[in-house]
């Protein structure tokens, strides 16, 4: 029911699913960019769910307040205090490392919005876990969203964000001006 749920989603947007397999068979951290549009949230959903991947995803815990928390919850959301993260990325990686079946998506943008750069929680769980990344993406000029390579975290955060770099760089998200640059404070040490 859940697959033909995010078929109709992705053909009701009029998005098509392209790219490689979904991740189905491993624990991993799924980036979820470019995140420039609210259309993020259903398409994310609907291209997971018509490729048999029912995420776990990290929201603004402004999303999870009444009447609509429970649907959040019930949708695989994972409420963040972004002013006060905590253990939050242990805990996710403690989770991807156990050895289940866990899919991720985490937005490194942290918005909607054009941001100044990435957030780097989705590096260091994956890293601390020792689960690949999935680089997935939407692109409205093309109108297609999927799932990309996988990258295991080498711990050279540049390279490994310049092989992230490369894959994106083609891909706009469903409102183009909004997109961010893909980069982390981490790679350079002095910042």
């Amino acid at each position: 029911m859940r697959q033909a749920v995010g078929r109709l989603v992705v053909r009701a947007l009029r998005y098509r699913v392209v790219g490689e397999p979904a991740p189905t068979d491993t624990a991993c951290v799924l980036i979820g960019a470019p995140h420039t549009s609210w259309l993020d949230f259903p398409l994310m959903l609907g291209i997971a769910w018509s490729e048999d991947l029912v995420p776990k995803w990290l929201g603004k815990k402004e999303l999870f307040h009444a009447p609509f928390g429970g649907v959040m919850r019930s949708l695989g959301g994972i409420p963040v205090d972004r002013e006060n993260p905590g253990s939050l990325v242990a805990d996710m990686a403690e989770r991807a490392g156990a050895g289940d079946r866990f899919a991720l998506v985490v937005a490194p943008e942290g918005t909607r919005g054009s941001a100044r750069g990435w957030k780097s929680g989705f590096y260091r769980i994956a890293a601390d876990s020792g689960v690949p990344i999935v680089l997935t993406y939407l692109d409205g000029p093309t109108r297609t969203g999927g799932f990309g390579p996988r990258i295991t975290p080498s711990g050279d955060v540049r390279a490994d964000m310049d092989e992230i770099r490369a894959f994106y760089a083609d891909k706009s998200g469903v409102v183009p001006a909004r997109k961010t640059e893909p980069r982390l404070r981490d790679e350079d040490p002095e910042a």
